[in-house]
């Protein structure tokens, strides 16, 4: 049994706890927070015997084999060293830090001690993106892929008020793209592999970070557009074409539903199988990793999707 400990008690955190009751093998010893009663609260709602106050008490505690970050993206890279220091497998929730540089100095440092390091991508471990990975052979040559996930948080409210808060702190690597259009992106690169070039616009608002923006990124033979958005909401699916047919994509972070047309042809529902909760894939795979699986390819991903974020985050916000 890995018993994990949960650095974090928003929503996200209890969605991961909840994935955890339903894989075999690892459980919720121990809950992370500054503050002893939001611990203890979190802990008794998500059935966590333990707490912690802080990471260097739940790093120091006998009951925790593995820590999954789920604290503001801004301190990700610090925890993560502390916790492969202490010889503690990490999972750490999206995006794993704040560049492909403090990427690779973690997963080298990790490699070093010999620790598991994974990013909780749970697109990348979601049998929907599986689906369709196994319908692209259909389609034919590929020539356009079209790939959003746009949101409308209700956070953002606060900042329309005036306020500013964590999702929409740059201080705090809040960001649009970083918590939004990662997925689109990251889903790019494990189809399709990195491309050629990347532009974008990102469009900025009052707490100084993108709410919304685009990509459109090269490759050999076909052009992919990408999506994001944190500040509006959008009825449109994402898309692959290909010469011989179309796929439609209901959710990228989650696809459950996909629409095969062929060229002139009816087009066909290939409905996706999966847990409610779609972060049971990264649970297992992480699971997997420190039971011995090989994440190599897992990491570089990360770093191939950090290296595009990196590149757009460079360009001003308009």
């Amino acid at each position: 049994m890995i018993r994990i400990g949960i650095v974090g008690t928003s929503s996200i955190s209890e969605r991961f706890a909840e994935a955890v009751a339903i894989v075999e093998g690892i459980g919720v010893s121990r809950i992370a927070s500054r503050d002893a009663e939001r611990a203890r609260s979190f802990a008794d709602r998500v059935g966590a015997p333990g707490v912690a106050v802080g990471l260097d008490d739940l790093l120091a505690a006998p009951d925790v084999d593995a820590v999954y970050l789920a604290s503001p993206n801004a301190v990700h890279a610090a925890q993560i060293a502390s916790a492969v220091d202490a010889g503690i497998p990490v999972l750490v929730e999206k995006p794993a830090v704040l560049t492909a540089g403090e990427w690779d100095a973690a997963v080298a440092h990790a490699r070093r001690r010999g620790v598991v390091l994974l990013e909780a991508m749970r697109t990348a471990y979601d049998p929907g993106l599986a689906a369709v990975q196994a319908a692209l052979p259909d389609l034919g040559t590929v020539r356009r892929v079209s790939l959003r996930y746009e949101k409308r948080s209700a956070r953002y409210d606060e900042v329309l008020a005036g306020r500013q808060t964590n999702i929409f702190d740059p201080e705090l690597g809040g960001s649009a793209l970083r918590d939004l259009g990662v997925y689109p992106l990251h889903a790019l690169v494990r189809l399709f592999g990195e491309p050629r070039a990347v532009q974008g616009v990102r469009v900025g608002i009052a707490s100084g970070t993108d709410g919304v923006g685009s990509a459109l990124a090269a490759y050999d033979g076909f052009v992919a557009d990408v999506a994001w958005s944190k500040i509006t909401d959008t009825s449109l699916q994402s898309e692959i074409q290909g010469e011989d047919a179309s796929l439609l994509i209901d959710a990228i972070d989650a696809p459950r539903r996909l629409v095969l047309t062929p060229r002139g042809g009816v087009p066909s529902v290939i409905t996706v199988p999966a847990d409610d909760n779609p972060m049971v894939g990264e649970v297992r795979r992480f699971a997997d990793a420190v039971a011995g699986a090989d994440i190599a390819d897992d990491q570089e991903c990360t770093a191939t999707t950090l290296r595009l974020v990196d590149g757009l985050l460079a360009r001003p916000l308009v």
